[in-house]
């Protein structure tokens, strides 16, 4: 792996950039002081979207954060075909680049990714704290989840990369008032430009949760989930805190699928401190 620095086409400035093992390139930022944590986002995100990198920024506070963009989105490249231990490759180049054993907090379907990068890399996961695990709580959800993918991957095939954002949104309960914000940010289009990267999302959440191999996970686990938040995801959430060993458990009160940093922030500097 190397590590350089680009210069943006639309920006004109200095990206941070290192090369995970199949030659994809990853742009990352880093913030702050502190213990290490790597910050691996969900669907739709890319690491300078805004509340992404206002996440970061609060995190920054008391963490040295990592912010980077999962392949496929913002600054980062894309080599296919697309395998989830692709990304776990990426995962391991950016704690290559914090060079010691790094906190993982994962969101979303980067939660998806913490849990496995814990898995699979052993003691270069610190600890592990997981936001609103998207996986399915069981086979009914798992076969709508299977219907609404279907329907996602027949507008990306068509072009329809907008609709696909749309219909992704729609589906995981976003309120409609929040993406028509979404629609009228200067950042929609990057949003959109990153819409075949949906299909990676949806083959990670498209499975129950891995109660038998996560029933052998040593590395410290924090499962949170906020009060407002879908059923499912409590139902996930639940049945991960029972498999985990010694897990951690908490439920962020007044938080959706979008929390509050600020509120979060306090229980991530207590477990990971």
């Amino acid at each position: 792996m190397t590590t350089n620095q680009n210069k943006t086409k639309e920006e004109g400035k200095i990206v941070k950039t290192i090369q995970s093992k199949d030659g994809t390139t990853l742009a990352y930022d880093v913030f702050g002081n502190g213990p290490p944590l790597l910050f691996i986002t969900g669907a739709t995100c890319f690491r300078s979207f805004e509340p992404v990198l206002h996440d970061a920024k609060v995190f920054a506070e008391q963490f040295t954060v990592y912010n980077y963009d999962r392949r496929g989105r913002g600054d980062s490249g894309n080599v296919l075909p697309y395998k989830i231990e692709r990304e776990l490759e990426d995962i391991e180049a950016m704690i290559d680049v914090a060079g010691v054993a790094v906190n993982i907090y994962g969101h979303s379907s980067g939660a998806i990714l913490g849990l496995e990068a814990a898995m699979h890399l052993g003691d270069k996961v610190n600890k592990l704290v997981m936001y609103d695990a998207p996986y399915a709580n069981d086979e009914a959800n798992q076969n709508e989840f299977k219907e609404l993918s279907q329907g996602l991957y027949e507008l990306l095939e068509s072009g329809k990369d907008e609709e696909a954002i749309v219909s992704f949104l729609s589906g995981i309960d976003i309120p409609q008032e929040v993406i028509t914000v979404f629609q009228q940010s200067p950042q929609w289009a990057t949003m959109v430009a990153l819409a075949p990267t949906l299909a990676y999302d949806t083959i990670l959440a498209n499975d129950l949760p891995p109660i038998k191999r996560v029933s052998h996970l040593t590395t410290p686990t924090k499962i949170i989930v906020g009060e407002k938040s879908p059923a499912p995801i409590h139902q996930v959430a639940n049945q991960l805190n029972g498999a985990i060993p010694n897990a951690e458990y908490s439920m962020l009160a007044g938080q959706d699928h979008m929390p509050n940093p600020k509120v979060l922030m306090s229980v991530l500097s207590s477990f990971l401190k």
